[in-house]
């Protein structure tokens, strides 16, 4: 790890965080549920475990998590997305503001229910998820509702970060009519890629940020058939008309290139301690990302920021967010080992 940034730069990047200006975060929003409890017992009623609750609580999930974890960061921003015309969708407006997150970039439907995930575990496993949501691409006169939202947060916003989690909110017109204006205004535009989304829709964008295995799908669903990172990577850029890419390797790190300053990919290791939940830690990774590039960073020590921020949020149990004390702390810590 000889090549991680210095503390003073951590700081002189991560103290920037609160003074950009706002980003905004669009994609698939909804509600995560988590039911925790102990199994005791095999229901008489069918060979299946009986969780007795313990505890139960909501957090902000899918897009709505970068909002929330940008918020515990410092960072400003307008989430968008689409939400049901249901008890939910109110649920999720609560959420929203009990975190100091304004609601003006969410569009409300009828012809979809608000998404909600319930996690059911327990101590040591998740016994079940329950899904409530439609996968259908959103219709023509919401998507140009949501287009409307953001078409007045372009000025007075520094990026823009798409999250996409292949649930329908995000269409080929919307990403693409995105990107085209975020980039022609000079502003960067950061992309958490969606597994079954064509890798096409993203053409132009700033910065992709796929795990490995997306990467691959990426790749092949493009017309090749590759295994060697170095060339899965170039391909991506390549072909996606990118100037940064991060694929996030898991245990293994991440692999970096940047046409400008990095055209050689470069892979940093992994800092996590342990992992409890890797739940949430890509957001976390796009959402430091994003702020660190935006405060003065190059991708690099983006990167290394992100790394550790995601380090932070896999030691914790469900979809976590990490703050700048946590984050230093878990630096300062790195980099003590490291001198060891």
């Amino acid at each position: 790890m000889k090549d991680i940034i210095s503390l003073s730069r951590f700081n002189e990047i991560t103290s920037k965080f609160s003074s950009i200006d706002p980003i905004v975060v669009v994609g698939d929003v909804g509600i995560d549920k988590y039911t925790f409890g102990e199994v005791r017992r095999i229901s008489p009623e069918a060979p299946v475990p009986v969780l007795e609750v313990t505890k139960e609580w909501l957090k902000l999930g899918l897009a709505a998590n970068i909002s929330h974890n940008l918020r515990t960061l410092g960072v400003k921003s307008t989430l968008c997305g689409v939400v049901g015309e249901d008890n939910n969708a109110n649920l999720f407006d609560n959420l929203l503001e009990d975190e100091k997150l304004n609601t003006w970039g969410i569009v409300r439907t009828k012809l979809r229910p608000t998404i909600f995930k319930e996690r059911v575990t327990t101590n040591t496993q998740q016994i079940c998820r329950i899904d409530y949501e439609s996968s259908d691409y959103i219709d023509v006169e919401t998507e140009q509702k949501i287009l409307l939202r953001i078409s007045e947060f372009l000025k007075t916003h520094q990026a823009l970060i798409i999250e996409d989690y292949a649930k329908g909110t995000l269409t080929k017109n919307l990403i693409a009519t995105l990107i085209s204006e975020f980039k022609s205004s000079g502003k960067l535009v950061a992309v958490d890629p969606g597994r079954s989304t064509p890798p096409l829709y993203y053409k132009g964008a700033t910065l992709l940020k796929p795990n490995l295995s997306e990467a691959r799908i990426m790749v092949e669903s493009l017309g090749y058939k590759e295994k060697k990172l170095e060339n899965i990577a170039k391909i991506l850029v390549d072909k996606l008309d990118l100037q940064m890419l991060v694929i996030t390797l898991g245990a293994e790190g991440m692999a970096l290139l940047d046409i400008k300053t990095q055209p050689v990919l470069k892979i940093i290791p992994t800092v996590a301690n342990e992992v409890f939940d890797v739940s949430g830690a890509g957001d976390t990774a796009i959402s430091v990302l994003t702020s660190a590039l935006l405060s003065g960073a190059t991708l690099e020590e983006a990167a290394w920021i992100g790394n550790c921020a995601s380090g932070v949020v896999v030691g914790k149990k469900g979809t976590a967010t990490v703050n700048l004390d946590e984050l230093n702390t878990f630096f300062q810590q790195l980099v003590k080992k490291i001198d060891h």
